[in-house]
């Protein structure tokens, strides 16, 4: 059997930003975006990450993390900015950048952070290969190089998981 080698990609092509207004139903009791609006916009924009490196349908099979660092205002834009950050055989680490900007101001702050891994699939549902990656600038190098560690850690986390899942998962009490 001859293997294939797949091109790398850059990290550039996989670049996505998103940015929208914060509105009044986007917020809590504070005045503030809902944690959860939040994570459905990085879902979003990540999938458009991996799936613009993969060039095949993705599924998210972590989210890894998701630090708030700032609220983030009604009448605030908020931008999210994703790209691809490491490649392992048909899965991709996937960073997620949230800004938001007083408009009025002009001022800028990064309100959050988020890790997720995305897995490639081929047309029948099964994990398929996916090109590695080239990190160009100092941040793409840096969090590239940081992948291996973040990778092991998402390993022993699922690992977790499962036995968790395993000793406590569904029962039959009534």
């Amino acid at each position: 059997m001859i293997q294939q080698t797949i091109p790398a990609k850059y990290v550039h092509e996989s670049r996505t930003i998103k940015e929208s207004m914060v509105l009044p139903p986007d917020t809590n009791h504070h005045g503030t975006m809902f944690g959860g609006e939040v994570m459905a916009y990085i879902d979003d924009v990540a999938t458009i990450a991996a799936t613009k490196h993969a060039r095949h349908p993705v599924v998210t099979a972590s989210t890894d993390s998701v630090d708030f660092l700032h609220p983030i205002k009604a009448g605030y834009a908020v931008r999210l900015e994703s790209f691809v950050t490491w490649t392992h055989k048909t899965s991709m680490e996937i960073f997620v950048r949230i800004v938001s900007e007083d408009l009025l101001t002009g001022e800028k702050i990064v309100c959050a952070t988020s890790f997720l891994t995305f897995v490639a699939l081929d047309e029948a549902g099964k994990p398929i290969s996916v090109p590695p990656i080239v990190p160009e600038t100092p941040e793409e190098i840096a969090l590239h190089e940081s992948a291996p560690r973040r990778a092991s850690v998402r390993r022993e986390r699922r690992s977790e998981s499962k036995v968790f899942a395993a000793e406590f998962g569904i029962t039959n009490r009534g």
